[in-house]
């Protein structure tokens, strides 16, 4: 700003609530990140539990298909996972965490009875049975790690963008607030002071 400019009161008041609005623009973000940053690391560690037990489901689901394997044909197991006609349905909705809408997937998948899956009980066997509800069980696994994984993402971004807005009001705009309301305190100080002196100079002559 100017030497030559001519501030007025009603400037740095105006200045005043400019940073005071600020100040508090600035403590809401700083909360809203804290706030953000910990329900991350709640998701963060529910998505390190999914993983976990999906791999374990898998992994079941994995001994119970050799033992089917073992004790039926590959043909006879690839045609009755063709007899299945039943697809895992999913409804996409959404939540809010702390502002940020995130997705919640509504699964109307679930383990069946044998009798649901649609392939015959006569040719079926209790090895596939039970490798056909293994399987089942990591589709759910990986519907609900799905939905937690995309919160954890869309989380991240919203952080990230929070920690910008609040890093730019306390090294950037508040400090430029704040000289500049030095800059017209001062001003206004010599102005009222070169005010005075005149007064006095006319009051002498």
């Amino acid at each position: 700003m100017s030497q030559d400019v001519k501030p007025t009161r009603s400037e740095l008041q105006k200045l005043k609530q400019r940073i005071k609005l600020a100040n508090s623009g600035y403590n809401l973000l700083k909360k809203k990140r804290d706030g953000l940053i910990m329900d991350f690391f709640e998701v963060l560690k529910q998505a390190k539990t999914l993983r976990q037990d999906m791999t374990e489901e898998y992994i079941g689901a994995l001994k119970k298909m050799n033992i089917a394997r073992v004790l039926e044909t590959d043909q006879k197991i690839k045609s009755m996972a063709m007899a299945v006609k039943q697809k895992p349905m999913v409804a996409l909705q959404t939540k809010n965490i702390m502002g940020v809408v995130v997705p919640k997937i509504e699964s109307q998948h679930k383990a069946k009875h044998f009798l649901e899956r649609g392939y015959g009980t006569i040719d079926s066997s209790a090895a596939i049975d039970e490798a056909a509800e293994g399987y089942e069980k990591v589709v759910e696994k990986i519907i609900k790690a799905a939905e937690v994984e995309t919160a954890l993402k869309k989380l991240l971004v919203e952080i990230e963008k929070t920690k910008r807005r609040v890093n730019a009001l306390e090294f950037s705009v508040i400090p430029k607030l704040e000289d500049i309301k030095a800059f017209i305190t001062m001003r206004l100080e010599e102005m009222e002071r070169e005010s005075t002196f005149r007064m006095k100079r006319i009051k002498q002559k």
